[in-house]
């Protein structure tokens, strides 16, 4: 299951996310892309868990073999969209999972966000295994026809990554 915390429908992040589920499916894996944007703002922002749109999106990850978090980066750290979404998880959220962190940024900068920010929460949840994670920065994308596009050799990086996931989720099963 790809997570994507961004609040920006043309986003980069939720690009990469489309993408990620393309590669999974391609691997045979039933996986879907819970855009957290999507949710319905007041209950998500009330951690109102028994509204029916949370409580589904907490269900999708309570049965998820495998998370795939993506984020933009802002302020050095993970987006406050998916901030809101994770907390909303049980304590073990992520318990006997695999996740595979991903994020997004203006520059390499902030690439620790991903060693510092959305590892540790991933643990926190209790996921059984973090595999390599992987930022992508503006150079790793161009855009065309107005939509992010990831450029070819971001494209094989992204996808060494997602088939090291696969690889694990296998491993667990």
């Amino acid at each position: 299951m790809v997570i994507s915390g961004s609040p920006s429908a043309t986003s980069k992040t939720e690009a990469i996310g489309d993408h990620v589920a393309r590669r999974l499916a391609d691997y045979e894996w039933h996986t879907g892309h819970l855009r957290v944007r999507t949710l319905p703002a007041a209950p998500l922002l009330n951690a109102d868990v028994t509204h029916p749109a949370i409580a589904e999106a907490v269900e999708q990850v309570s049965r998820a073999d495998g998370i795939v978090l993506a984020t933009p980066t802002y302020k050095a750290s993970y987006s406050g969209l998916l901030k809101t979404f994770l907390d909303l998880l049980p304590r073990y959220g992520f318990r006997q999972k695999t996740v595979l962190p991903l994020a997004t940024g203006g520059s390499l900068a902030h690439l620790l966000v991903l060693d510092y920010a959305l590892r540790p929460v991933a643990h926190a949840l209790g996921a059984r295994h973090v595999v390599q994670s992987l930022f992508l920065s503006d150079e790793h994308l161009t855009c065309q026809d107005g939509l992010p596009r990831l450029l070819p050799e971001s494209t094989r990086l992204l996808d060494d990554v997602i088939e090291q996931f696969c690889k694990s989720l296998v491993s667990a099963s």
